[in-house]
């Protein structure tokens, strides 16, 4: 068999957020681009993530705007939650976005490549190779992404033990589901199927829920969820899993049970490395994940990481970012940018919890904060003394951290609809803005952008509708 080689300026395996975006910049910046991709472009976060598991819950918060419509005067109920009919609704959405990618793709003259490809070093020259071609480049990036985890000696079968992606192929909603993880995954989950009626119980082997985030968040949405009746186990693992007659039981540590019709696997999600040619062609790994430096350069001249594959935030939008930081940089080296791009940097992306209620944060959180710098302040704003969340009726709140007399290093909220704010949080916290700076901005009202506002007065000294 013939080997075809093609030569380029850069060649991306893999075509999710960061190869997809890595591919878009590059090409707008003149660079000859080869994109090579065994599925879909777009990858895991349009087709089997982020996109149908936010149209899911978007359908799930339906559900209970119309059950709880009497509090607000609008009587109605629910008939019932078709599960295949929610399933389609959310395939409508990831394919139309998926018609717009790929054409923005194909206008912007990128080589699209359909297979499996594996990373190759030849003469010191790094390609990727499809079968029996080869694509070639002066640089290639790897952004073959992630896969969701699994606990050693537990079968995920598909059926009553499931991974993510199998939970979102349900057309038949269970009675009662276990969710083992209390993460990002976990919680999202447990949330949209409590809405759509299911019995919930979350169990996390740490001690709260969204480990990640303030202590003071897990707790609010634990609470949260007791209202909703979603049992959670902290503190609890996993000790085996066994099949009966009608489901699962999930024997944990302490010798208790717990019995569903199934149960979902949510303990988060491994770097996509193994069987890519990464380790053969001498690419140096940790625990999976490929090894960078902070301009995303790997161990191979030439070679570059982006997104899940690079240890760090799990997130697509990083991932997004990744990509285009690694073309301005290719670009600019090339000399068709004027100045090389400044590093993505994780304490500066937003994160988002799409659960209800919703968590958002961005920057540092407060042990973080007290571990950089000497002296810490922190601030929490009741989320009772906004009227646009008294009109939502939910309850939360916004922390702020900053530099005692310095600026404001991290913003932390929990509440309905607080995932729209993050986006002036980041501002506030990478623009390194003073509590003064924030305050003297005008915020709408009534909106709930009122209460970044209203917690920026009072760490600026001058409270207005806080106690204290």
């Amino acid at each position: 068999m013939t080997t075809m080689i093609s030569t380029f300026d850069l060649v991306i395996l893999g075509a999710g957020s960061g190869g997809y975006a890595c591919a878009l910049r590059a090409a707008q910046l003149g660079l000859n681009v080869a994109l090579i991709e065994k599925d879909l472009v777009g990858g895991t976060c349009l087709h089997r993530g982020c996109i149908p598991t936010k149209a899911i819950l978007h359908a799930a918060e339906v559900a209970d705007a119309a059950r709880d419509g009497a509090q607000f005067g609008v009587h109605a109920t629910v008939d019932r939650v078709d599960l295949a009919e929610v399933k389609r609704y959310s395939e409508s959405v990831v394919a139309r976005l998926y018609k717009g990618l790929t054409g923005l793709v194909e206008s912007r003259g990128i080589t699209m490549v359909s297979g499996e490809g594996r990373l190759e070093i030849r003469d010191s020259v790094p390609g990727v190779t499809v079968g029996a071609d080869r694509y070639q480049g002066r640089h290639v990036v790897l952004a073959t992404g992630s896969y969701s985890r699994s606990v050693p000696g537990l079968d995920i079968d598909g059926e009553r033990v499931l991974s993510s992606e199998h939970a979102l192929q349900l057309e038949k909603l269970p009675r009662s589901a276990i969710i083992l993880g209390g993460g990002v995954i976990g919680v999202e989950f447990a949330s949209a199927w409590r809405s759509f009626g299911v019995e919930v119980t979350v169990v996390e082997a740490l001690p709260r829920l969204v480990p990640a985030e303030e202590p003071e968040i897990s707790k609010a949405l634990e609470r949260a969820f007791r209202k909703r009746s979603i049992k959670t186990l902290t503190g609890n693992a996993m000790k085996q899993v066994d099949h009966t007659s009608d489901g699962v039981r999930l024997t944990l540590t302490d010798g208790s049970t717990v019995e569903a019709d199934l149960l979902l696997v949510a303990v988060g999600r491994g770097p996509s490395t193994d069987s890519m040619g990464y380790a053969e062609s001498g690419l140096e790994l940790d625990r999976g994940f490929v090894t960078v430096n902070e301009r995303l350069e790997t161990s191979i001249p030439g070679v570059r990481a982006v997104g899940d594959i690079v240890v760090g935030l799990q997130l697509a939008h990083r991932g997004f970012a990744h990509g285009i930081f690694v073309a301005e940089d290719i670009a600019s080296a090339a000399q068709l940018l004027p100045t090389a791009p400044t590093p993505t940097v994780d304490s500066d992306i937003p994160r988002v919890t799409y659960s209800d209620p919703e968590i958002a944060s961005v920057g540092l959180s407060e042990e973080a904060a007290r571990s950089r710098y000497a002296d810490v302040e922190t601030l929490s704003y009741d989320l009772g003394g906004n009227g646009k969340s008294q009109i939502l009726r939910t309850q939360g709140f916004v922390k702020l951290v900053r530099r005692t007399d310095g600026p404001v290093v991290g913003v932390h909220m929990i509440g309905a609809r607080v995932g729209e704010l993050v986006g002036e949080a980041q501002l506030i916290t990478n623009w390194d803005a003073f509590p003064s700076d924030v305050a003297g901005l005008i915020h709408a009202h009534p909106t709930q952008s009122e209460a970044l506002g209203e917690a920026h007065l009072a760490l600026a000294g001058k409270p207005l509708h806080s106690h204290g």
